[in-house]
């Protein structure tokens, strides 16, 4: 029994390249440039994605800030209760 035309097995006869036409890869683009071109080329593309970046006003960073300090104030608040308990807790079950 044959496979159907388009079978992932079997490749189409009009998709087949013959071995004189194709051609060899060496290594892509970063084979064209050095080290230095290349890390010049990052820090480029960090530049142009932080102007990308919507920026929080004065205004709205004061208001986040506020908020994460009354959390984490909150919280140091409710892990010493705990803290306390149980230290009391423990002196109380073992003396």
């Amino acid at each position: 029994m044959t496979d159907a035309v388009g079978s992932i097995d079997t490749p189409d006869a009009q998709d087949e390249v013959p071995e004189s036409k194709r051609k060899a890869r060496k290594g892509g683009k970063r084979a064209k440039k050095g080290p230095l071109k290349r890390l010049a080329t990052f820090y480029r593309q960090i530049i142009a994605e932080l102007r990308k970046v919507v920026w929080p006003t004065r205004n709205q960073l004061t208001s986040y800030t506020t908020v994460v300090i009354f959390f984490v104030v909150i919280m140091i608040a409710l892990v010493t209760v705990i803290d306390y308990g149980l230290d009391h807790a423990a002196k109380y079950v073992f003396g």
